[in-house]
This record gives structure tokens, C-alpha cells and sequence, in this order.
């Protein structure tokens, strides 16, 4: 098996570009694909720290878009003028709305790099995955706007599917991406929502 090699290419790279981490290609990556965020857009990172993402973030929505990061850990190192961070946990009672509140409406997009403690037991971390990725598309549910777009990492596995499934209900389409920076003995792939419909595919006849 190779060996697990912290510092490859992107990891330098990023040191390189100012970048916080080399996570930053992934959404620099997927955007170029599937255009998850546009210019003026106003977009929440959930689990933003270190502030890779965000820092994306930023650059693809320009001076007149805003990003509100949300981390339960504290040491997103984003300072900008359209940048705000929040140290809470999107599951908590009120965060949504607090968030709505922040963004002064609905938001454009919701993206989320988070993951959960591993325990480097696939089935297991894939489980906990599933059920993150669950909670931030309950969160997106309650703060994108009609039309919104939806970007998350999972860990791969037999429950991906259903997680897609569910997505379909919600958005006008649903996909799935490994984008070219992920490491090749990582399984975490990222889900794309495009197009959210409150209420859901229900309301759509």
C-alpha cells in the first residue's frame, strides 16, 4: 500500500498561493464544473475552518457577494470585509435563522467540506459521514432560496445513494463529483444540488 503522503503537489501548491489548505482546489475544481457559485452571490460554508473554502469562496463571489462561515471550531484564520464567522454548530436550535438574519434573506448556495472524527473504519466513518451530511442539507433546507445551489463531501459508501435520493426531492438535479485534487487513497466524494425547491419535488407537477 503507498504511503500516506501529506505534502503532495496540492498541499504545496497551496502554500505556494496563499491558500489555507489544499482543500481549496477541490472547490476550485468543482466550480469550474458545475458552477455552484456565481459573482454577488451571498453563500454559507459550513465547517469552514481552517478557511481553504472560504477563502475560494470569497474569490468567486467578488466584492459584492458575501460568505458566512460556520465552524464548531474556532480558528478560521478568514479576515475580509464580506466575510463573517460563526462558532456554533449548524444543528443547533436558531442557527438557521440567526444565518438568515446575517445574510438578510435567503442565501444563494450552501457548501460544506466537513467531515467527521474518523475512526479509519470505513463502514463506520462512512455512517458518520452520512449522517453530517444529512444535518447540513436539513440546514440548507431551511436557508436557500428558491433555485439555490447545494455542494457537500461525503465519504463514499452504500448510503451515498439514498443521500442522492433525498437530494432529488429537493433540488431540480443531483450529481455526483471527484474532483482531480482529491488525494487517490481518499474515499470522500462531493454531492452537487443545483436548483433548490422548497417543499421539495411534491410541489413540482
Amino acid at each position: 500500500m503507498s504511503k500516506y503522503r501529506r505534502k503532495d503537489h496540492y498541499y504545496r501548491k497551496a502554500k505556494g498561493e496563499g491558500y489555507l489548505s489544499r482543500a481549496a482546489y477541490k472547490l476550485i475544481q468543482v466550480n469550474s464544473k458545475a458552477k455552484i457559485i456565481k459573482r454577488g452571490d451571498v453563500l454559507v460554508d459550513v465547517g469552514c475552518s481552517p478557511g481553504g473554502w472560504s477563502q475560494v469562496a470569497l474569490e468567486a463571489v467578488g466584492a459584492k457577494g458575501k460568505v458566512i462561515g460556520i465552524d464548531i471550531l474556532d480558528d478560521c484564520a478568514i479576515r475580509s470585509d464580506n466575510f463573517q464567522f460563526l462558532n456554533r454548530d449548524v444543528m443547533d436550535d436558531g442557527c438557521a435563522e440567526y444565518v438568515l438574519k446575517l445574510a438578510g434573506g435567503k442565501v444563494d448556495a450552501v457548501i460544506s467540506d466537513a467531515a467527521p472524527n474518523t475512526t479509519g473504519v470505513k463502514f463506520t466513518d462512512h455512517a458518520r459521514s452520512v449522517d453530517l451530511v444529512a444535518g447540513v442539507l436539513e440546514f440548507a433546507a431551511k436557508v436557500l432560496r428558491r433555485g439555490g445551489n447545494f455542494l457537500v463531501k461525503v465519504f463514499d459508501g452504500p448510503d451515498t445513494g439514498e443521500l442522492l435520493r433525498e437530494m432529488k426531492k429537493l433540488f431540480e438535479s443531483a450529481s455526483r463529483l471527484r474532483p482531480g485534487a482529491t488525494r487517490k487513497e481518499s474515499f470522500e466524494i462531493y454531492l452537487i444540488g443545483k436548483g433548490f425547491r422548497p417543499g421539495g419535488r411534491e410541489e413540482v407537477n
